[in-house]
């Protein structure tokens, strides 16, 4: 769906009074935006003489990223979806003990979907963001400013993904579902943080 509109319509959709897209999707854009410029330094430096050692590894990165980038690309039609099936389950009539029930066990299960779509946003995400130290360390010097470009926007799309995990887990009434997806959470933004910092670092030291 929105994969396919343009950047301007996109931006609009964001804008507008509409649910979705919201931030769940700007959060996959983010990381997507984050692989296509790992993709632009890989780009950037397989085929030149002075980079021969590391174009094989390169190559290997470039195929990577972009499979990320169409998997987060992806991902903004999920959280429309897991979006729409919680407004759903919350739209279903309750004038009955047994509609009640069934709404109750709707909107759980809708819930648990829209915890487990943003948490993939995170993780892969996280692959983004061990994909651009390599492109920092070993990509074309020349456009290594990018690298950090990806690092940065592969972060903001985690810790973006993180707060609709956070919003839709406390919503929980399974506690053990919605800990051990937490307990998963934090171990990826303690990774990331300390990662981030390290590539920005990497590349500052590049450009300065």
């Amino acid at each position: 769906m929105a994969a396919n509109e343009t950047i301007a319509a996109f931006l609009d959709g964001l804008a507008s009074s509409a649910p979705t897209p919201g931030g769940g999707g700007a959060a996959a854009i983010s990381g997507a935006m984050g692989a296509a410029l790992v993709s632009m330094v890989c780009n950037l430096t397989i085929g030149k003489k002075k980079y021969v050692e590391v174009e094989a590894e390169l190559k290997e990165v470039l195929a990577k990223s972009e499979g990320l980038r169409a998997t987060l690309t992806g991902m903004i039609a999920d959280d429309v979806e897991a979006f729409d099936a919680v407004m759903g389950a919350y739209g279903l009539p309750k004038d009955t003990d047994a509609q009640k029930a069934e709404r109750a066990e709707r909107i759980q299960a809708a819930l648990k979907t829209a915890t487990d779509v943003p948490l993939a946003c995170c993780k892969v995400c996280r692959e983004v963001i061990d994909l651009a130290e390599i492109a920092a360390e070993k990509g074309n010097l020349n456009v290594v400013s990018d690298a950090g470009v990806a690092v940065l926007s592969a972060y903001a799309g985690l810790r973006s993904a993180a707060l609709n995990v956070y919003v839709n887990a406390k919503g929980l009434d399974d506690r053990a579902f919605a800990e051990e997806r937490l307990k998963t959470l934090e171990g990826l933004l303690g990774e990331a943080g300390a990662l981030n910092e390290k590539v920005y670092g990497i590349v500052k030291g590049k450009v300065s």
